[in-house]
């Protein structure tokens, strides 16, 4: 049995499908009572469905537990904005760490969500230590389980694998609301409003010159399966595309793609600015020193490993991801948009 924890969320959804889609059905959904009760699981197959505390109170003991073949850790908290501290050392630091010393003393191979936000600010992306700097209790806390894994890597009993996600997006995260990637907000800004907003430029980058690396939710996926298949690599990993796009490219090629499906022409940035389909505004000051103003993921230790799929580039990812969009989602069903979510802020 598999055991995919926050199973009814974004990534997690997206593993179980494509876990089905192997034709495993062998299956142990875990995630919050309110995330299993509120979500549409229409199409997952799986053989058991767990509330998180009752995971952890009783599903990682006794002949439950006997049964795992392999655990694929993405349920925590999911809010980077998430300021409480003991809630953030609950769900992301003790959570995982129960889940390790299970997997290790049972030998399960695991595989779970960290974040490229353990870098911070800086300008390299290596799985090094002199590269994080976390700006937040969000990433200093999923740095804190990385660190926990890393001081055990010598002595394993069974193969960890942490993945250190850039900028996801893709299918299936419309529940996410305000912690949507910022291609879905901005989709979704554009249908309501006919205009998208970004932030203005600070600290010697220009308007919407903000970047980070996006990649697609679809080839987190592929990632994850590739070390669940090959169980004899044990580590931290970044999962990026390797480039950045700027938060203007991102922009512009969701409101194109809009337009060709309404059959408009494409637009350049400067006529995007010049007609205010495209407008800046300044960042909140709560975020001010905060944010990460470019992310690039070094992807050499994730290829030396044998991970030689091409991932999909911004162009060709968000385009795809928008027009999907635009089929599933019909204006009506719009909803409000968070303003500093639609500037990427993550």
């Amino acid at each position: 049995m598999i055991v995919v924890t926050g199973g009814a969320g974004f990534i997690g959804g997206n593993l179980v499908r494509a876990l089905n889609q192997r034709g495993v059905d062998e299956i142990l959904l875990v995630d919050s009572a309110a995330a299993i009760e509120s979500r549409d699981l229409h199409g997952c197959r799986y053989a058991e469905c767990m509330d998180e505390e009752e995971f952890i109170a009783t599903g990682l003991n006794g002949r439950l537990a006997s049964r795992f073949t392999a655990v694929l850790h993405h349920g925590a908290c999911t809010d980077t904005l998430c300021t409480d501290a003991d809630y953030l050392r609950a769900n992301i630091l003790e959570y995982s760490q129960r889940i390790f010393s299970v997997c290790q003393e049972r030998r399960i191979p695991l595989v779970y969500a960290s974040s490229a936000s353990v870098y911070g600010a800086g300008s390299e992306f290596r799985e090094q230590q002199s590269c994080e700097q976390p700006l937040n209790g969000y990433a200093s806390y999923k740095l804190a389980f990385d660190e926990f894994v890393r001081s055990h890597l010598t002595a394993l009993r069974a193969p960890v694998v942490g993945l250190r996600y850039f900028n996801v997006y893709g299918s299936d995260e419309r529940h996410k609301g305000r912690m949507a990637s910022m291609v879905h907000q901005l989709q979704k800004a554009f249908a309501a409003e006919g205009q998208v907003r970004l932030f203005a430029g600070s600290d010697g980058v220009g308007d919407g010159e903000q970047a980070r690396d996006f990649v697609t939710v679809e080839d987190v996926v592929k990632v994850n399966l590739f070390f669940l298949d090959d169980p004899r690599h044990s580590g931290i990993y970044n999962v990026g595309t390797g480039a950045a796009a700027s938060f203007n490219a991102v922009a512009q090629q969701v409101i194109n793609t809009m337009r060709a499906a309404r059959g408009e022409t494409s637009l350049d940035l400067a006529t995007m600015r010049k007609t205010g389909i495209l407008t800046y505004f300044e960042m909140p000051a709560s975020i001010q020193g905060r944010y990460q103003p470019y992310t690039r993921a070094d992807i050499r230790r994730l290829r030396d490993a044998g991970y030689r799929t091409n991932f999909a580039p911004v162009r060709r990812g968000v385009a795809d991801y928008v027009r999907r969009l635009v089929n599933e989602a019909p204006v009506a069903e719009i909803v409000e948009i968070d303003e500093k979510l639609v500037s990427g802020l993550l």
